[in-house]
């Protein structure tokens, strides 16, 4: 073999290969499915929305780093965050930023107004939105096709509530009868107060008064005041952190102590920033709320991610990283990035491969039923599941003092 022939064939080979690997190589580059992670990242609502989007970004980089969407060949998920700014304003603005950048779908909004609001926005453009944290029962009663909540509502979440405090307080010997009721005056705090004005006096509970406070609020001594001329057995509070902090700090500064602080839903209650910054103040203060499958291994390992760096474990980042999961799961059923189609999937959706407290998703009009709270309560610098007994890992300090 002459070297002009040799090196042809070599070429020519050469040439063949390329085109045998071509479709290899356009495998690898398959076109990235665009996702919105709408969040608060600023204003008053910025530590749950940055905790929210710490979750995503967990997800996102564990699917891409396995594969990405196998069924559009490897197709990563590539991320437009938008920042909610904490109002409702500022997630529309964002929904309408992401339906420009052609986002396939929506994950997030953390408070009731934003994801109200941004859910509502995206369904003009048929964009699937699933809900991380909203909780207002409005986000999933008004027919949107497009809205889809992965975890429980405030009407689940307070009927549970209050049957794990009657069987807290029976066990205890019946010391609680009265009550103060603390709230938020947005749409999630004004929604829970009223359902708990409905049942709480139904199960043996005075309600003394009804407290609401803005959000931000910079000073909660009028409202402990009030509390301590009222001197009930049980204070419940539905606020935000900051609120939340603020008052358990001034109860415990002026040495207002009930029998016991059982929140709803609490911004706080069940954070380990408030735990470990104040924990004379967060010490037995219980809560029903989110809160992540502390039996899965996947759970430590997401923790072990999110607590690099010094950051704090809270029920945003499990909430939002299965979120994500959800997600992927019915763009890899679907086998498009068709917003209908994925819309679709999740309807279907029998997703199982989360770190929540719960089965497997069904969705009705919009709402996992499979979804759930847990109690929580601060023993000694941790927080602890103290019902229901499938999860729980300690037994319920009560009453207090």
């Amino acid at each position: 073999m002459t070297e002009l022939t040799r090196r042809t064939l070599l070429q020519t080979g050469a040439a063949v290969g390329a085109l045998v690997s071509m479709p290899a190589i356009l495998r690898a580059q398959a076109a990235p499915v665009r996702i919105g992670i709408l969040q608060p990242v600023t204003g008053a609502l910025a530590q749950d929305g940055e905790y929210g989007r710490l979750g995503a970004q967990i997800a996102l980089d564990e699917i891409n780093a396995a594969g990405g969407i196998k069924a559009l060949g490897g197709a990563k998920l590539e991320v437009v965050f938008g920042d909610a700014r904490s109002n409702p304003e500022g997630g529309t603005q964002e929904v309408e930023r992401m339906e420009a950048e052609k986002v396939s779908a929506i994950v997030g909004g953390f408070a009731s107004p934003i994801v109200l609001a941004a859910s509502q926005a995206a369904s003009r453009y048929n964009i699937p939105y699933i809900c991380d944290v909203g909780v207002s029962d409005q986000i999933v009663n008004r027919g949107l096709t497009n809205t889809f909540r992965f975890g429980p509502g405030f009407g689940i979440v307070t009927s549970t509530a209050l049957e794990n405090l009657v069987k807290l307080n029976e066990a205890a010997g019946k010391p609680a009868k009265t009550v103060v009721v603390v709230h938020e005056d947005g749409l999630f705090g004004s929604g829970m107060a009223k359902l708990l004005q409905a049942q709480l006096p139904g199960r043996g509970f005075e309600i003394l008064e009804t407290i609401a406070h803005p959000t931000p609020s910079r000073d909660m001594s009028n409202v402990a005041l009030r509390i301590r001329a009222l001197n009930p057995d049980l204070v419940i509070p539905s606020s935000y952190y900051a609120e939340f902090v603020l008052l358990a700090r001034t109860m415990q500064q002026q040495r207002i102590r009930p029998k016991g602080i059982y929140a709803i839903l609490n911004g706080a209650a069940s954070n380990f920033r408030f735990v470990k910054e104040f924990p004379d103040a967060a010490n037995l203060v219980m809560d029903c709320n989110h809160w992540a499958d502390p039996r899965k291994a996947k759970t430590a390992e997401v923790r072990r991610l999110a607590e690099a760096g010094g950051r704090f474990w809270l029920y945003n980042t499990p909430l939002n990283y299965s979120c994500v999961k959800l997600l992927a799961d019915a763009i890899e059923r679907a086998g498009s990035s068709d917003r209908a189609k994925i819309t679709e999937a999740l309807a279907n959706s029998t997703f199982a491969d989360h770190i929540m407290p719960y089965g497997p998703t069904k969705f009705v009009n919009g709402q996992n039923q499979g979804a759930a709270p847990v109690n929580t309560q601060v023993q000694n610098g941790d927080i602890k599941v103290i019902f229901p007994d499938a999860f729980s890992d300690a037994k319920p300090v009560f009453p207090a003092v």
